[in-house]
């Protein structure tokens, strides 16, 4: 594990963004940790963001890419403070989209916005967290129709390390089906292996019981 996916854990933790209880996911899986994206509410938060996932965008993308797609809605601010971050700090200065939940039918219509993909161009998709692949299912087929793109990867916050429709997990089995790199900032192995029994603001978050809750959710759940 880096020094910045070691952070990022904290990170998530100090902005009440991951937390553990009892939640359900999209997918309708009982979960006893939960990482809900939108309570970054701050412009620091979402320029430290940003940094993470250029992070990690720069350890994984070997292949390159052309373009960052963020669906919506939460992926809107990801894919912006991404592509901030990776011209101010990383001098990789590339075009950004997004996608409306319903087509526009005035002024430039459509159902994307910002920089319009172009026949051959590399998309890198830029997602918070992925269950079981249901949002990247409606994503792929709104960037194909624009253009006849490539698809370069896909990045998200936090793999979950879940079972997808099959055995397999369903990060990776997103990256089968549509033949393109997957990757995250960090994994549920990684949250497990640095909160366990780690005081994070004055107060352990992660103890024994809290890990025999996601040993127990993984052994139903958990890739194989």
């Amino acid at each position: 594990m880096q020094d910045y996916q070691r952070e990022f854990i904290e990170f998530m933790v100090r902005s009440g963004v991951l937390t553990f209880g009892d939640f359900t996911t999209k997918s309708g899986r009982r979960t006893p940790y939960f990482v809900n994206t939108g309570r970054y509410r701050t412009g620091k938060q979402i320029e430290r963001l940003g940094e993470f996932y250029a992070s990690a965008i720069l350890d994984h993308s070997e292949g390159g890419f052309d373009l960052l797609f963020g669906p919506a809605y939460k992926g809107i601010p990801l894919v912006v403070a991404t592509a901030m971050t990776l011209a101010t700090r990383h001098d990789r200065d590339v075009g950004f989209c997004f996608n409306r939940k319903e087509a526009k039918d005035h002024g430039e219509g459509g159902v994307l916005v910002g920089h319009t993909p172009r026949d051959g161009d590399r998309v890198l998709i830029v997602e918070d967290v992925t269950t079981a692949g249901t949002s990247i299912r409606e994503t792929v087929p709104i960037l194909e129709a624009a253009a006849e793109v490539t698809l370069a990867g896909l990045v998200v916050s936090v793999d979950r390390q879940e079972r997808g429709r099959g055995s397999g997990g369903a990060l990776q089995e997103v990256g089968e089906e549509f033949r393109m790199p997957t990757f995250a900032i960090c994994t549920l192995d990684d949250i497990v292996e640095h909160l366990h029994g780690r005081e994070v603001g004055g107060r352990v978050v992660l103890g024994d019981r809290e890990r025999e809750r996601i040993e127990a959710y993984r052994a139903e759940y958990g890739a194989r």
